[in-house]
């Protein structure tokens, strides 16, 4: 697993990004905090069906951006859920959704703090549970240093799981899905200066640099592999959460795939790692 390369000022730059879009995120109508305020959960089926019941249990998600996520996993009966991110805006506004829903610190927390730093930054040494994804792997040069400190977070007879979109959608080209056009296997950063973000693509924004990084599924499961976590499963989704080729069309249950009439490839991924009591 070959080092990848990119700016050093990485992390300032993304976190410029990310600090400016909480508040056009939570005014969105694709976070839709309103409906959310209702629901109280926003999690995905199949991630809802993989993880299982949660009931009693803790839970942690790394890069939890403003929470809903992790909220949600309290609302379905985690005894005790921490949301942990680099954006203080983010954890800010996580903090004050948590407490107009009615969870006490206690039982929701949240923490501002870079991924590679969580070890040392959240108010546990281990839990049953330790969730990311949905676009959070792409935001990080180390994938071994990232599987080393999940993993280290994880209790005896606990897993961690993850979601996330499939690496050869970034080799694919965006009008139709359907031809190769990058290296699949690229260690460069991806630098882009697109405005606006994928809540809402017409949003005025002024950070819009962003370095990102793509690891192919070889380097994700053999990186949390060797860390002694035991890979439970692996499992590939035909589905993603947005339209990321021209091509997708969204169905009934929300998801967007490719039509009928065309070869299916991965769009998404999902994965648990556990660990023996």
């Amino acid at each position: 697993m070959r080092q990848r390369t990119g700016p050093d000022d990485w992390r300032r730059t993304n976190r410029a990004r990310w600090d400016e879009r909480v508040a056009l995120h939570t005014a969105s109508d694709f976070y839709d905090q309103e409906g959310f305020r209702r629901t109280r959960d926003v999690l995905r089926d199949f991630e809802t069906a993989e993880v299982g019941d949660v009931t009693g249990r803790s839970l942690l998600h790394l890069q939890c951006h403003f929470g809903q996520d992790t909220l949600s996993w309290a609302h379905r009966g985690a005894a005790r859920v921490v949301g942990l991110d680099f954006s203080e805006p983010a954890i800010d506004t996580a903090r004050e959704l948590a407490a107009e829903l009615g969870y006490t610190p206690d039982r929701a927390a949240f923490v501002a703090a870079d991924v590679y730093d969580a070890a040392e930054a959240v108010p546990d040494t281990a839990y049953d549970i330790v969730y990311t994804g949905i676009g959070a792997l792409n935001w990080l040069p180390d994938l071994r240093r990232w599987a080393e400190t999940a993993a280290a977070l994880v209790a005896p007879g606990g897993f961690l799981y993850l979601a996330e979109f499939h690496p050869l959608c970034d080799a694919l080209d965006d009008e139709t899905g359907s031809r190769i056009v990058h290296d699949y296997f690229s260690r460069d950063a991806w630098v882009d200066e697109t405005p606006g973000t994928y809540a809402d693509f017409d949003a005025p924004t002024v950070h819009n640099r962003s370095v990102e990084w793509q690891h192919p599924l070889g380097d994700v499961v053999s990186a949390l592999a060797g860390t002694g976590l035991r890979i439970e499963f692996l499992h590939e989704h035909d589905m993603t959460m947005f339209r990321r080729f021209s091509a997708l069309r969204r169905d009934d249950d929300g998801y967007h795939r490719f039509p009928g009439d065309r070869p299916r490839v991965p769009l998404m991924y999902s994965l648990k790692a556990g660990r023996d009591r």
